[in-house]
């Protein structure tokens, strides 16, 4: 089955460190449509290949899995954009003028 090419829109993500494990988690940044502690389902090298506090640029989608909780999931195979932290609040500036 083909991927729904509509059903994913850019999102500015970050790589954060998890209160309750210690370990690196992949979260919205803040400012956009998403909350900032909403799960992200991606790619693993975003967390092993880069450090803390890296901000990416994802094509994700909403989702959940079978009526669990909701999710953001980007595909696994997709491109990596490291987005540095001009390009970041350049890209969340232009989100909060109605961008998407």
């Amino acid at each position: 089955m083909a991927r729904d090419i509509y059903a994913y829109r850019e999102v500015a993500v970050q790589s954060v460190r998890d209160p309750r494990t210690g370990g690196l988690v992949i979260r919205p940044m803040p400012g956009q449509a998403f909350a900032p502690t909403l799960k992200v389902q991606c790619s693993r090298r975003l967390r092993e290949d880069y450090p803390e506090g890296t901000s990416f640029l994802l094509n994700a989608k909403l989702t959940d899995r079978l009526g669990g909780p909701r999710y953001l999931y980007a595909h696994h195979g997709d491109p990596v954009v490291v987005l540095s932290p001009s390009e970041a609040k350049r890209f969340l500036a232009a989100f909060r003028r109605g961008r998407i």
